[in-house]
């Protein structure tokens, strides 16, 4: 019998901070939904907001859901949450900053707290960061001895 290349499920390294395939799963859907609606936000994938820090926030928001995902599913757990709960609590932070205070050279959201996928994106975001936080901060499970 030969030895596998890819880890197994028992690998200390996929299994950094634990959480079973239905958590897994979960985050990895919510973290390609937040994608998905800053991807419809902004108008399509070739699109870029204005103000031009706007749009490459967006776009670098994008990637991250997808590459968070990905982590999740291929059992790079520990990066995975963490990735995921930048993805969550970016947009959280954008969100109150632009619909508050405004942000620079961008204040067409000032006091629009009420917008549909605004909400939206709001739930999803933080049924993402209540997901991912507490998983990564209970970190990797220990077996007693």
């Amino acid at each position: 019998m030969s030895e596998s290349a890819v880890p197994s499920s028992t690998d200390p390294v996929r299994q950094e901070a634990g959480a079973g395939w239905p958590a897994r799963w979960a985050g990895a859907l919510l973290c390609l939904v937040v994608a998905g609606i800053h991807v419809v936000d902004q108008g399509g994938f070739t699109v870029t907001r204005d103000p031009y820090y706007i749009g490459i926030a967006y776009h670098v928001l994008e990637i991250a859901g997808v590459v968070a995902a990905v982590l999740l599913l291929a059992g790079r757990v520990r990066a995975g949450w963490l990735l995921a709960a930048g993805v969550a609590a970016g947009p959280l932070l954008g969100y109150v900053l632009s619909r508050g205070p405004g942000l620079p050279h961008y204040r067409d959201d000032v006091g629009n707290w009420t917008e549909p996928l605004g909400l939206v994106s709001l739930a999803v975001e933080g049924a993402l960061f209540l997901l991912a936080v507490p998983l990564l901060v209970r970190g990797p499970r220990r077996r007693p001895r």
